[in-house]
């Protein structure tokens, strides 16, 4: 805990964000972290609260009052070191992460809950500034191979930990940079691409070897998948010349939305906007997407949606207006029935506060309408209701907007099929890569040393649970190599 009765007596601070016509300017990270006064302000909240709910709330349960006790005592280096313990990239975390241990703190069930990502971002951010965070090699080899495919949350984290334990580890990633989704789909002003380049830096003075611009498999991908690969490398290959093979490609095939007009010019899933951005902004390629000027949709209400509103408003588009399926959820959560879980309330993000954002409710997407000549010119939809987990669309509630690029942010179904059938994966009902989490043999599939971790095996997810499944891989992976493991779980 921080100060006994600190809970009392502060307020909760949040991280100060620039101007909105400031930060509209550029692709840069706005938010700024809290200054040491106000990290250890916010640590003294953290209450005695006898069960840490926001421990088991975190995915990799780090250990919050441990930290947030010391942030207030002004030990900021232990209090990295414990915050490390359990994770191995708050850097990330701490800039995307929507931060379940918050709706899970004891102090929020009456009150604002202590900050406890804005903590975290604040002692990770000191903790580069002071060079505490410097490579750890392992003092022994072990002279086992691992292949890692993918270099997302999940892939760093494993690679990291075999790293550690004296493993030999390459991660193969098919973009022409390291990161999956945090380097190419999440735009630079939510994550600068320098904090993702300081860890490969970190990893690879840890013996960690970067392959990118490497496919895994049989070369083919569906359209839309981002891919800059200009070598291909076989299944069979990394199974002979690897002890072990870890698959942390990520789920990147989008939910697309089958209605008339789909096939239109200006209709894209997502990531054809986002990615190309991110190269614009990080490689000087140009988007081939520009909506300056233009009226937008943005198609589904979670974090990509959010990216594609905040991306529109930088390139200066007339209108965005977003589209979810379901019903508009209450702006304030019923705590008496949700605390200590995630709640279901109405989430306005940073980039909806960029611009007058339509954001519309309970809307089914009916058809994309041609201006005559192949282009999308406005969209049909119709008002829903439902009932009992059912939908129905209100009779004579139809109507049009007008549209110049409809960006479809509806989440991802499941991985690349081609990458699992190439090594014979066994697949779940949601075509996932199917293996345990827990017990002998944990994360390895059907396949003998054929691991899998990471969004690949459990679907989309966010950050946290990605780094929380490559460090559980990981461990699972040392023991399949060595017999035991002294890796944490």
């Amino acid at each position: 805990m921080g100060k006994p009765t600190g809970f009392l007596e502060f307020e909760r601070q949040e991280e100060h964000y620039d101007p909105v016509a400031e930060r509209l300017q550029h692709y840069r990270e706005f938010v700024h972290t809290l200054s040491d006064e106000a990290a250890t302000t916010q640590g003294a909240r953290c209450m005695d609260c006898g069960v840490p709910f926001c421990n088991n709330a975190c995915p990799v349960n780090n250990i919050i009052p441990d930290w947030n006790d010391l942030v207030y005592k002004g030990d900021l280096q232990r209090a990295l070191e414990v915050l490390h313990s359990t994770n191995n990239f708050p850097d990330f975390t701490g800039r995307v992460c929507p931060a379940p241990c918050e709706a899970a703190c004891t102090l929020g069930i009456n009150a604002e809950p202590v900050g406890i990502k804005s903590i975290e971002h604040a002692i990770i951010d000191k903790g580069w500034e002071e060079g505490w965070i410097k490579p750890q090699p392992a003092a022994t080899k072990s002279g086992k191979k691992v292949a890692i495919v993918g270099s997302g949350p999940a892939g760093l984290a494993a690679a990291q930990q075999l790293a550690r334990a004296g493993h030999a580890v390459t991660v193969f990633e098919k973009s022409s940079r390291v990161g999956g989704l945090l380097g190419f789909g999440i735009p630079d002003f939510k994550l600068n691409k320098s904090v993702i380049d300081r860890r490969v830096a970190q990893l690879e003075a840890e013996g960690v070897t970067f392959k990118i611009r490497t496919l895994v498999g049989d070369g083919k991908l569906p359209a839309g998948i981002n891919n800059d690969a200009s070598e291909v490398v076989t299944a069979a290959q990394l199974q002979k010349e690897f002890d072990a093979v870890i698959l942390a490609a990520g789920s990147e095939v989008p939910r697309d939305l089958p209605v008339p007009g789909r096939e239109l010019q200006g209709v894209y899933a997502a990531l054809e906007f986002l990615i190309p951005q991110n190269k614009e902004v990080q490689q000087g390629i140009n988007n081939p997407i520009n909506v300056k000027g233009k009226h937008v949709i943005v198609i589904g209400g979670g974090d990509t949606g959010s990216d594609c509103v905040g991306t529109s408003y930088r390139h200066g588009a007339a209108s965005v207006t977003q589209f979810e399926l379901m019903p508009m959820p209450p702006k304030d959560e019923n705590k008496a029935l949700t605390w200590p879980y995630w709640p279901l309330k109405l989430r306005t993000s940073s980039s909806h506060k960029e611009g007058d954002t339509k954001r519309e409710f309970a809307v089914a997407t009916k058809a994309f309408i041609d201006d005559g000549q192949g282009r999308v010119k406005a969209i049909k939809a119709v008002r829903v209701t439902w009932k009992d987990g059912k939908m129905s669309e209100i009779e004579g509630s139809e109507f049009e907007l007008p549209c110049d690029a409809a960006f479809l942010a509806m989440g991802f179904l499941h991985p690349v099929s081609s990458l699992l059938e190439a090594f014979g994966i066994e697949k779940d009902p949601r075509g996932n890569a199917k293996a345990n989490t827990e017990g002998k043999d944990s994360y390895q599939t059907n396949v003998s040393g054929v691991f899998a971790a990471g969004d690949v095996r459990r679907g989309q997810s966010l950050v946290v649970w990605a780094i929380r499944e490559g460090r559980q891989c990981a461990r699972s992976v040392d023991e399949f190599l060595t017999g035991s493991s002294l890796l944490p779980r």
